[in-house]
């Protein structure tokens, strides 16, 4: 299967770290399971702390259903649950940041 990899950023509070990791220790099984319906895998966010920058990489499949999150209610109930932790957009999405390949190795 063909997949395509992006990788964005999004804004951490700062002195949420801890309870950023604690939350995502215990992600939900559901929303797990919707993500990689969606056609996403091999999802990683690595922390910068110093300056509260979460950096995110994933695969997508071709024919991927990223568009349809926003609007599935386990998808809202997350961005509800994070939303104290992060910067986020007037829907409860956080604010996340399009990043541009540079370099990549195989």
């Amino acid at each position: 299967m063909n997949t395509e990899k992006i990788a964005f950023r999004m804004f951490l509070k700062l002195g949420c770290e801890s309870e950023y990791q604690r939350r995502h220790d215990a992600i939900w099984p559901e929303l797990s399971a919707l993500l990689k319906e969606r056609g996403v895998s091999d999802y990683s966010i690595f922390l910068d702390a110093p300056r509260g920058v979460l950096f995110a990489v994933l695969r997508r499949s071709a024919g991927h259903g990223m568009d349809t999150l926003p609007q599935h209610p386990v998808m809202q109930r997350w961005w509800q649950h994070m939303k104290d932790l992060m910067q986020t957009n007037p829907d409860g999405s956080p604010v996340a940041e399009p990043l541009h390949c540079v370099f990549h190795l195989d």
